[in-house]
């Protein structure tokens, strides 16, 4: 990832060692009940937003059409013009953003992303938060920097959230997606203002376990595609019309939102990515880390991981999820066709 710029100004010391993981922190600030319950409203709540790739633009675009002042920033600034054009305002860094805020959420794509937006000594969010604030990571990451991010924002008196969402683009354009919450529960409550303008978050319990909970989600994603492309395929070798066929398993056992959302793309030759396929290889590779750690096996996940990674092999990670149709195709030397 690009450095960020160092801002001309701080609002209070540096308080993160140079080290990549390890954080050197004065004495921990306990947060008030009052900095906890602290009304959030438009016209008492600043919000910052950073990164609007796919999803993240109108997810922003949702809390700024609530009526809330809005900083942002994006490493391609011209992503952010959409909503500089509505009225949002531009910041140099992520530091500059927290520095103007008192929430600030991030989607941005991978853990290294999270880490340097959040824990960079002289460009990252907890150098430019006043303490109060609250920094919340709507990124799929790594459930064990969700924890360090918090205890980093704890010992200087802020509060972290981890809240991943599932529900791709259609979820985010309409405000419908499901997001998983980990962190202190009183926090996550008083911020259900501005989760309402984005969708329905559910609390999952302390930090870290709203990315583990995303993480089950994407293993349960991962497997329902694979049946999904190899009954289509399936289908298409033996005779079927696969459209008549989709439609027809739809009403039953076998329908899904991911059958609604991605059969008929698929049908169509549609890879447009509201998922990008990279994103899920890295979401994928981090569910793979966990259950070795925790010695776990789920064949269905590691063989979903490689058919994905195939994709990249095939310069393919820009598609979208559905582009797993592509990689059965070509173990079975066939092609749908609508």
């Amino acid at each position: 990832m690009a450095p960020f710029s160092p801002p001309l100004t701080s609002r209070f010391p540096r308080f993160l060692s140079q080290s990549k993981t390890s954080v050197r922190v004065t004495p921990a600030m306990s947060l008030s009940t009052e900095t906890l319950t602290k009304p959030v409203s438009p016209d008492q709540t600043r919000v910052g937003w950073i990164g609007t790739g796919v999803m993240g633009l109108s997810m922003a675009s949702h809390l700024h059409s609530a009526g809330y002042s809005l900083t942002v920033f994006s490493r391609t600034a011209s992503k952010t013009q959409p909503l500089l054009d509505r009225g949002a305002t531009s910041a140099a860094s992520p530091r500059a953003v927290a520095a103007a805020s008192d929430v600030v959420f991030l989607m941005v794509g991978y853990p290294s992303d999270v880490r340097a937006v959040t824990l960079d000594p002289t460009s990252g969010v907890l150098s430019g938060l006043s303490p109060g604030s609250v920094v919340v990571d709507m990124t799929t990451s790594d459930p064990s920097l969700a924890s360090e991010i918090a205890a980093s924002a704890e010992a200087v008196g802020c509060s972290s959230v981890d809240a991943p969402v599932s529900g791709g683009d259609r979820g985010a354009r309409n405000a419908k997606l499901s997001i998983f919450a980990g962190g202190n529960e009183t926090v996550i409550n008083n911020l259900s203002p501005l989760f309402k303008c984005m969708g329905t978050v559910r609390y999952m319990g302390g930090p870290g376990l709203g990315q583990r909970a995303k993480l089950g989600n994407q293993i349960v994603v991962a497997s329902t595609m694979i049946g999904l492309v190899e009954g289509m395929v399936y289908a298409h070798k033996s005779g079927l019309d696969v459209a008549k066929w989709l439609e027809a398993i739809s009403t039953g056992a076998a329908g899904s939102k991911l059958l609604d959302a991605y059969g008929k793309r698929m049908l169509d030759r549609d890879m447009a990515a509201s998922f990008y396929v990279h994103h899920f290889v890295k979401d994928l590779g981090i569910c793979l880390s966990e259950c070795q750690r925790m010695e776990l096996a789920l064949p269905g996940l590691a063989l979903a991981h490689q058919l994905y990674v195939s994709l990249l092999a095939h310069g393919e990670g820009e598609l979208g999820i559905q582009a797993l149709i592509l990689a059965v195709e070509r173990l079975n030397n066939t092609c749908l066709s609508k």
